[in-house]
């Protein structure tokens, strides 16, 4: 934590906040894209696309989900932020971004026992159902796995991973303030597949698969 804190103590004099670029951001912010992921601490929006501050609007939760735009009722943090994105911001494209070895959708493929995580228990109930088809009976070789990182390294992960950003983009088509920009040719939706190691990002095509660009 120690060097976190001293990074951040000198991050005014690593940056030059009179620059023009630095300058524009106290005017506001004009971010080109809304980009939805998970909340993994490998995986950082801005240094996969190389953005600048300013230039990309993050939504970042565990499994990169998208519950229904009417899931909370009146209130809801993820509705909120891709409305604010649409409406106000003006972003014409949202990224769906999931990733290998995440312990969410781990837990969701092997039935982890989240009976001491309840809350994320809960959470994940937004994804399960249209996972139920690629999702096993239960912990694999070596019996129940017990938490959300139990099997998160296993390559049959992506499967599992890859259906849940279609099926968060099949959500966030339902949200009336994306279908609304979709239908007048304002918002591009786009998926893609992180490999935490090695760096690749699969793009989701035409055709639902997902292939890598520029290799």
């Amino acid at each position: 934590m120690k060097a976190l804190l001293d990074r951040a103590r000198s991050f005014r004099r690593r940056v030059d906040f009179e620059s023009d670029e630095y300058r524009k951001l106290a005017v506001g912010q004009f971010p080109e894209a809304l980009f939805i992921t998970c909340s993994d601490s490998r995986v950082i929006p801005a240094l996969i696309t190389g953005a600048r501050p300013g230039e990309i609007f993050e939504l970042r939760n565990a499994g990169n989900i998208v519950p229904p735009h009417d899931a909370y009722g009146a209130a809801s943090g993820e509705a909120a932020t891709i409305e604010y994105a649409l409406e106000v911001l003006g972003v014409q494209d949202i990224v769906v971004c999931g990733h290998s070895h995440c312990g969410a959708m781990g837990a969701l493929k092997y039935r982890a026992d989240l009976s001491g995580l309840p809350r994320v228990d809960a959470w994940l109930d937004y994804a399960r159902p249209a996972l139920a088809p690629v999702l096993s009976d239960g912990g694999g070789a070596d019996g129940p796995a017990t938490g959300v990182s139990a099997v998160s390294d296993d390559p049959a992960l992506r499967e599992v991973v890859q259906l849940n950003i279609r099926n968060q983009l099949a959500v966030l088509r339902e949200y009336p303030v994306a279908r609304q920009q979709l239908d007048a040719g304002r918002l591009r939706l786009h998926g893609w597949y992180y490999e935490i190691d090695t760096g690749t990002i699969h793009e989701l095509d035409e055709d639902g698969g997902f292939e890598v660009h520029g290799s």
